[in-house]
């Protein structure tokens, strides 16, 4: 099954309010479990790249700290040297 027939069993289905509470929580769950996978495998100083949401561009920076629910990362020149802070889930290792 791909997600074009995951999406449409979810919008057209007859689901129950309690069936489609138990998706929303195995989606979140899934969610979480990809973000804490994701932070143990980055570490400081590691070169990450993400899109930006602010400008839909492609952003490339360095690890400086990494918290409990964002990372923050120092962006990399050509930009200005600006921190940002972002989901754990959007960054990919560069």
């Amino acid at each position: 099954m791909d997600i074009k027939q995951v999406n449409s069993a979810i919008m057209f289905g007859t689901w129950s309010n309690t069936e489609l509470t138990s998706m929303i929580d195995a989606v979140k769950f899934a969610r979480a479990s990809l973000q804490k996978q994701i932070k143990r495998s980055l570490t400081v100083g590691d070169t990450v790249t993400w899109t930006s949401t602010r400008n839909g561009r492609p952003v490339h920076g360095t690890v400086v700290k990494i918290a409990i629910k964002f990372v923050t990362v120092r962006e990399l020149p050509p930009g200005p040297a600006v921190l940002w802070r972002v989901p754990a889930n959007m960054l990919e290792a560069a």
